[in-house]
C-alpha cells in the first residue's frame, strides 16, 4: 500500500510542487488548502493541483480546508491513515506580518498547534515542516550553517517560524516517538520544466523574481531595487536562491528520513551560492532575451546585507544536493512566465 501524507497548504508555490514530486515518488498526497495563496480551478480542485494531475497522470486527492479549524482536522484524520505530514500552510508575506501582527501569530502558530494536537490524537507522529531562514536574522558570520544562532528575526513571519520550531523541538523531546524534520529554505525561485506550474503571487510580488518576472513579460513598468550601498561586491543585497523543484526534492529526502526515527532535525535547504540583485537581474535579461529596467531606491527595514547557506549538512545526512544553477532557475521561471503572464487565473 501506498503511503498518505498529509501536505498542508499544498496548492501553493512550493507545496505544488512537493505533490508532484510525492505523486512521482509513489506516494499518495492528500492536500489541505484554504485558498489564501491559491487560485480555484475547474473541478474543485485549485488550478495548480489540476495541473499537477495533468503532469502527473494521477490524481490528486484535496480538501479545502483551514488548519485552524479543528473540527475539519479531526474529521480529516479520522478518514485518512496518514504515515506523515508536510506541513506548508501558514501566511508568508514578511511586510503584511509587520502590519498584522496577530493574524500572523493567529494563523501561523494556532493553526500549527491544532495540527501537531490532532496528529497526537491520531497517532501520526512524523512531520516535515516547512521553515526559513529568516530564522537566522541578521548572520553573524557566513556560510549560514544549522548551528547559527536563530531567533533573531527581523518581522512577525520569520518569528512564527522560530517558534514553530521551537514548538516541534520541545515536542520532540518531551516525547520520544516524534520525529521531525525541519527545512530552513533560503530563497526558492524557478518553476517546473513543463512551465504549466510555477509561483503565482497575488497583488504585487513580494519577492525579488516574480516582479523581476514581471517586468521581463511587460506586467510591470521597473524593478525598485532597494539599495546599492551594501558591503557586497555590486551594492545590492546578494541572497541564496535554490530551484523550487530541487527544494521539492530535499522535502522527499527528509520523509525518507523520518523512517529512521531520526528524532528532531534540521537542515537548509539553500544552493551555498550568493547571487547579487543586479546578478539576478542581468540573469533573467539572459534568459528572457529582454531589458529588465529598473530603479534604485532607499535600503528596505530589516534587509540584510548577505545571506547564503552551508548546505553541507543536508548532502552528508539526506543525501541531498541541490542541481539546478542559475540559468535553469531562470529559463524555467521565464518559461512559466511568458506561458502563464497573469499567472493561474484566465484574464
Amino acid at each position: 500500500m501506498a503511503e498518505k501524507i498529509l501536505v498542508t497548504g499544498g496548492a501553493g508555490y512550493i507545496g505544488s510542487h512537493c505533490v508532484l514530486e510525492l505523486l512521482q515518488a509513489g506516494f499518495v498526497p492528500v492536500v489541505i488548502d484554504n485558498f489564501h495563496n491559491a487560485i480555484r480551478g475547474s473541478e474543485e480542485l485549485p488550478e495548480s493541483l489540476r495541473r499537477v494531475q495533468e503532469i502527473a497522470h494521477r490524481p490528486v486527492l484535496f480538501q479545502e480546508l483551514d488548519i485552524t479549524d479543528e473540527a475539519a482536522l479531526q474529521e480529516l484524520f479520522r478518514k485518512h491513515r496518514f504515515s506523515a505530514v508536510m506541513h506548508f500552510a501558514g501566511l508568508k508575506a514578511v511586510g503584511e506580518s509587520v502590519q498584522k501582527p496577530l493574524e500572523y501569530y493567529r494563523v501561523n502558530l494556532t493553526g500549527t498547534i491544532r495540527l501537531l494536537e490532532t496528529m497526537k490524537a491520531h497517532g501520526v507522529r512524523n512531520i516535515v515542516f516547512s521553515s526559513s531562514a529568516t530564522v537566522y536574522g541578521d548572520p553573524k558570520y557566513l556560510p549560514l550553517d544549522e548551528n547559527h544562532p536563530v531567533g533573531g528575526c527581523t518581522n512577525p513571519y520569520g518569528k512564527s517560524k522560530f517558534f514553530i520550531e521551537e514548538m516541534i523541538r520541545d515536542l520532540c523531546k518531551a516525547e520520544r516517538d516524534w520525529n521531525a524534520v525541519l527545512l530552513r529554505y533560503f530563497n526558492p525561485i524557478g518553476a517546473h520544466e513543463s512551465g504549466m506550474i510555477g509561483e503565482d503571487p497575488q497583488g504585487i510580488p513580494n519577492n525579488l523574481m516574480p516582479y523581476v518576472a514581471q517586468v521581463a513579460v511587460g506586467r510591470r513598468e521597473f524593478l525598485s531595487v532597494f539599495g546599492n550601498d551594501y558591503k557586497t561586491d555590486d551594492g545590492t543585497g546578494v541572497r541564496d536562491y535554490i530551484h523550487v523543484v530541487d527544494l521539492a526534492k530535499g522535502h522527499i529526502a527528509a520523509l525518507k528520513k523520518l523512517k529512521e526515527n531520526c528524532g528532531c532535525k534540521i537542515y537548509n535547504l539553500g544552493t551555498g551560492t550568493g547571487y547579487s540583485v543586479l546578478q539576478m537581474v542581468r540573469a533573467m535579461e539572459k534568459a528572457s532575451g529582454r531589458e529588465i529596467k529598473y530603479q534604485i531606491t532607499a535600503r528596505r527595514e530589516g534587509d540584510v546585507a548577505s545571506c547564503y547557506a552551508d548546505p553541507a549538512l543536508a548532502e552528508r545526512e539526506l543525501g541531498w544536493k541541490a542541481a539546478f544553477g542559475l540559468d535553469k532557475m531562470c529559463e524555467d521561471l521565464w518559461r512559466w512566465q511568458l506561458q502563464n503572464p497573469t499567472g493561474f487565473s484566465k484574464n
